[in-house]
């Protein structure tokens, strides 16, 4: 037979005394549509869309309580093709993210992005 356990596990839990911070849900929601629309803002900007970046920028200001982006274009040279395919994911990211939050204002913004994104992409 088995002898049982005499000593105490170096995998049990904290302490029940021990406060650990959570993040609801909603938090990590705006958390994550943040950095999405933050690096559609970089792609934005690197493409030189000033009114497009400003508008991603207020979305994101108001997801961090009013703390405004940083902006700077670190332009790299890249082809507008290939920045504009990556605007296009990164606002379909957003566009999910935002719809399973139910932020219709991010989710309006990115849906624009991408169709203004895949139409700079049409031949």
């Amino acid at each position: 037979m088995y002898e049982p356990i005499r000593t105490k596990s170096v995998h049990s839990t904290m302490a029940a005394d021990v406060y650990v911070p959570h993040r609801s849900r909603e938090e990590e929601l705006d958390i994550q549509l943040a950095g999405h629309l933050a690096a559609l803002l970089a792609v934005t900007d690197e493409l030189g869309l000033a009114s497009a970046g400003d508008a991603i920028a207020r979305q994101i200001a108001r997801l961090r309580g009013g703390m405004p982006p940083v902006r700077h274009a670190g332009l790299r040279g890249v082809s507008s093709a290939a920045l504009h395919g990556r605007a296009h994911a990164l606002a379909g990211r957003a566009l999910v993210v935002a719809a399973s939050r139910a932020d219709t204002a991010a989710a309006i913004l990115a849906a624009e992005r991408m169709d203004a994104h895949a139409l700079a992409l049409a031949p």
